[in-house]
């Protein structure tokens, strides 16, 4: 790559974003298109498509294969797991999440889009929006994700018809405004043909607006993080005591949020122990303000206990401390997340012991209602948990951060990931009504 060329991609914005939709949408043909059509494809992994299309019978490269990289998804035809794709156009550089459309794959889809800023959700033109369509946005408004891309497909299966597109539209627009989605645009495509996905449509010239990728490259994307309630979780202590620096204490991790200013006031939470800011270090190099997601490592002027999984924040604008969590969640594991479970909660980088002292309702995408008290949550479940930590957190709602408002459950005798969690009120519950969490007597180790 030249010079030129890399200091043109550092100069442009990256933009992650995430595709869903039904099986048989057109999803990863959809990918694939937006791979090849924007040269993002190597000529190697060309050949390697156009001769797995060939031993599969087909005629023409199926693009689909450019994602679709496990053999059992190629062998079924669909998408299984989350496949991560990087590609750059002279605009913008792009991380895809190309996650699965069935519902067994519903965990698949959150840890996909938990990082996405936009996600492209796929309809048929034939089918128009189903159970599954509605499944994905509200995944897409609990994940909080700001920008959806309505994708209507296989449009030249129903012959461009502008009133199919209109119906589409108007219908998925209106489901995902209730649940609270900011921006919603609606394109209509035909991934096979290319329409509108890379280049205008010649079929449609009733539409007026973007093509997907024209979309992805101008949809105003907010990466300033400086805007944000400035947060930095301690990853580690730095104390050399050597002869050149005896009394050196440094906080070393990366700014979550904000930004932090030699001589500002902070607090250190748990504790809530008050400082100020002595220095800031970045590459080894003295500053006098950071800001997020720089690593750094921040001297305080007092001598105060401060080790890793604390969190440093301003004194005005911390967040509260609490031993009681509420939130939503997203079940990831095979085995049943229930009440009275002890699990250790991992936020940011503080890791304590917790017990799961309720699950309150669970909540059925089809229709958004509410399964009152479940008792237990299975793979792919998502609903509301209160859970008792061992030791204090200072957690945002994930409305406020998604970096400092998300949690991980986490299986104490194997280390497996159970749960993926949402702090605070999910667009189901914003109403606040959970039941009160049990409050009955626990084995003595983990009685919070």
């Amino acid at each position: 790559m030249s010079i030129t060329t890399t200091e043109q991609l550092s100069a442009t914005t990256l933009l992650r974003f995430a595709t869903a939709g039904s099986v048989d949408d057109g999803k990863s043909t959809l990918v694939g298109r937006l791979l090849h059509d924007s040269k993002s494809v190597l000529t190697d992994q060309l050949e390697a498509v156009a001769l797995a299309s060939t031993n599969r019978g087909q005629e023409a490269p199926d693009l689909a294969l450019l994602t679709d990289g496990l053999r059992a998804e190629r062998e079924q035809g669909i998408t299984i797991d989350v496949a991560y794709r990087y590609f750059a156009t002279p605009r913008r550089r792009f991380i895809l999440a190309d996650t699965p459309g069935h519902v067994q794959y519903t965990r698949n889809m959150v840890t996909g889009a938990s990082t996405a800023e936009l996600a492209v959700v796929l309809v048929d033109a034939r089918n128009g929006v189903v159970e599954q369509t509605r499944r994905h946005a509200a995944v897409a408004a609990l994940l909080r994700v700001p920008h959806v891309v309505l994708a209507v497909n296989k449009m030249d299966l129903v012959d461009y018809a502008e009133p199919v597109f209109a119906a589409i539209a108007k219908e998925f627009t209106a489901y995902a405004a209730s649940l609270g989605v900011p921006e919603i645009t609606a394109i209509p495509i035909s991934a096979l043909a290319g329409d509108n996905v890379v280049e205008p449509s010649a079929h449609m010239d009733w539409y007026g607006g973007p093509t997907v990728l024209e979309h992805l490259e101008t949809v105003p994307v907010s990466h300033d993080l400086t805007a944000c309630h400035a947060r930095f979780p301690v990853q580690y202590v730095i104390r050399p005591q050597t002869a050149e620096h005896p009394d050196y204490r440094g906080y070393a991790g990366q700014i979550a949020a904000g930004v932090f200013r030699v001589g500002e006031t902070v607090s250190v939470l748990p504790s809530g122990r008050t400082t100020t800011i002595e220095g800031i270090e970045a590459l080894g190099e003295s500053v006098d303000i950071a800001w997020a997601p720089q690593s750094v490592t921040i001297r305080l002027a007092d001598d105060i206990d401060v080790s890793r999984g604390d969190l440093i924040a301003p004194a005005d604008d911390a967040p509260a401390v609490t031993q009681d969590v509420e939130a939503t969640v997203c079940h990831v594991a095979d085995q049943p997340l229930t009440v009275g479970q002890r699990v250790l909660l991992k936020h940011t980088t503080r890791t304590v012991k917790a017990i799961v002292k309720d699950i309150p309702s669970r909540l059925t995408l089809d229709d958004l209602s509410q399964h009152p008290a479940p008792g237990q949550l299975v793979a792919n479940d998502i609903g509301r948990v209160v859970v008792r930590t061992a030791e204090p957190l200072a957690l945002d709602a994930y409305a406020a951060s998604r970096r400092t408002g998300s949690f991980l459950l986490i299986d104490p005798a194997d280390g497996t990931t159970l749960t993926a969690g949402m702090a605070g009120a999910s667009f189901a519950a914003a109403d606040g009504g959970e039941t009160d969490a049990d409050t009955s007597a626990e084995d003595a180790e983990w009685d919070f």
